[in-house]
């Protein structure tokens, strides 16, 4: 019989994406079955309840309070692993009072320490976020919103004050953007140039910016809007504002829109807004309905077309192992994405080819994953809200990954396995080195392996010490997420 052990610190806050971190390294201690830290909102609460991690402690936790939660073989094992929790929590507070006076606790301390700041980046739980967002913007900052599970009509009021204010909201998901030369969250470290990137998508741009770095080219800047900005109900507000900032902006000169399928009435106001612009550029509706786009602008079907046509070149060329018989087996193909818009861009080149996709990222010609029939390929994000409740999210934790990559090498109707792997900050340190791993300990046989990285040699893991882990683990690696699809095809036709 397991046990369960909360505490509860009264008025801690720490930021989600370390809390993540942390509740991994103590899941993995001897006898914890699961671990999580978590502020104790109604909705964090729930997760809890249904992980089977919440106790009496827990339950008296309100929104401002941090639970570490623990379920462990014992009630010993459980005790020792929230002790170890809480003596990491307290490691950076015993840095000093310097080191307190350089966190401040609020907006408006922040803002005494940088009275010149403009732009605010806010990750705290969810039903906060509009609030401190509103702060931001009130007092003259444009604002960041890496949180999510915000509700869609605070979104909505929030950017329509944010317009009227003439100040950019960025999210709220918004795990990526590159400002000024400034990588913040998820993204990349790529050269300055005079290439924008305006993204409803944070792996969507990561990979757009990272084929045009390799291709020799640099980013002015890459503005996050959120999955949700283009659609019906919040009407594009980010995406037009973002198009006004960079359309005045003397050091860009290029700029690449890329999204999901947006909403078509809010595609049609950004379109013209777009061929009121003196500026190129290129439009990627991932998986969307074909659209008519002004004289001034080129329509990519791909994050990997859409690099091409900015670039003005190809990115690489794939080697295509089809005389490697060892490695072709007639199957179906399994996709273990962290990033939707990877997945979906390897759905785009998939149902292409006539094959049927089922996955649970919602584009166009695909299927949902429970209509699936067993000859259907089966792509995954990993990054989906089912996938990540209390957990971190695989590009912070390629773990996550780690049973469905196993299953997915078990499996006699399997193929290949497409996999990719996102650099940069904020990213696990070697998600190489862990899909090696894992691989290692399966052994031989099973699907080959395909895998795309997105990243650049400069990011923190560089990416040619991932390449090289990946080759000596026998995985197989494409120029591009597009181009990884389109060699896992080959290797699983008869």
């Amino acid at each position: 019989m397991s046990a369960i052990s909360n505490e509860v610190r009264k008025g801690f806050y720490l930021d989600s994406v370390a809390l993540m971190r942390l509740s991994r390294t103590i899941a993995a201690m001897p006898g914890v079955a699961e671990a999580a830290l978590m502020m104790g909102s109604a909705s964090n609460k729930q997760i809890l309840r249904d992980a089977k991690l919440l106790g009496s402690a827990g339950e008296a936790a309100h929104a401002n309070d941090l639970i570490v939660a623990v379920r462990a073989k014992s009630g010993a094992a459980a005790r020792a692993a929230v002790d170890d929790a809480l003596q990491q929590l307290d490691a950076p507070r015993r840095s000093g009072r310097d080191a307190a006076m350089r966190k401040p606790r609020t907006l408006r301390a922040a803002l005494g320490l940088l009275p010149g700041a403009n732009l605010a980046l806010i990750s705290v739980p969810g039903e906060f976020a509009v609030a401190e967002a509103r702060k931001a913007i009130r007092n003259g900052l444009h604002a960041m919103i890496f949180s999510d599970n915000v509700p869609l009509d605070d979104e909505r009021v929030l950017k329509q004050e944010a317009c009227a204010l003439g100040r950019l909201v960025m999210g709220p998901d918004c795990g990526t953007a590159l400002i000024n030369g400034v990588p913040l969250a998820f993204a990349n470290r790529v050269p300055r140039g005079d290439i924008a990137i305006i993204g409803a998508s944070g792996t969507g741009m990561q990979e757009i910016m990272c084929l045009i770095a390799r291709g020799g080219k640099g980013i002015s800047h890459a503005i996050g809007v959120g999955g949700r900005d283009l659609g019906a109900q919040v009407g594009g507000l980010s995406t037009l504002m973002a198009i006004d900032a960079l359309d005045a902006d003397p050091t860009t000169r290029h700029i690449v829109i890329v999204s999901k399928p947006p909403h078509a009435g809010v595609a049609a106001k950004v379109l013209a807004r777009v061929a009121a612009s003196k500026k190129r550029f290129t439009i990627c509706f991932i998986g969307g309905e074909a659209v008519t786009v002004p004289v001034n602008a080129a329509l990519a079907r791909t994050l990997e077309a859409a690099a091409q046509d900015t670039l003005g070149a190809p990115v690489g060329v794939t080697p295509m192992l089809l005389d490697d018989r060892a490695r072709r087996r007639p199957g179906t193909i399994r996709g273990l994405f962290c990033g939707g818009t990877l997945c979906a861009e390897a759905q785009v080149v998939l149902a292409g080819k006539d094959r049927h996709v089922a996955s649970n990222v919602p584009v166009p010609g695909s299927t949902r994953l429970d209509d699936a029939g067993e000859r259907h390929d089966r792509l995954i994000d990993l990054g989906g809200d089912a996938y990540t409740r209390g957990r971190p999210h695989p590009m912070i934790d390629p773990s996550v990954r780690d049973d469905a990559l196993r299953d997915a090498l078990n499996d006699q109707t399997v193929g290949a396995i497409l996999i990719d792997v996102v650099l940069g900050h904020g990213a696990h340190a070697n998600p190489a080195g862990r899909l090696a791993d894992v691989l290692a300990a399966h052994g031989a046989g099973g699907a080959a392996v395909v895998a795309s990285v997105t990243g650049t040699e400069d990011d923190p893991q560089c990416r040619s010490s991932q390449l090289a882990q990946l080759a000596q683990a026998g995985v197989l690696v494409a120029a591009s997420n597009a181009q990884a699809a389109e060699l896992a095809l080959a290797l699983c036709r008869v």
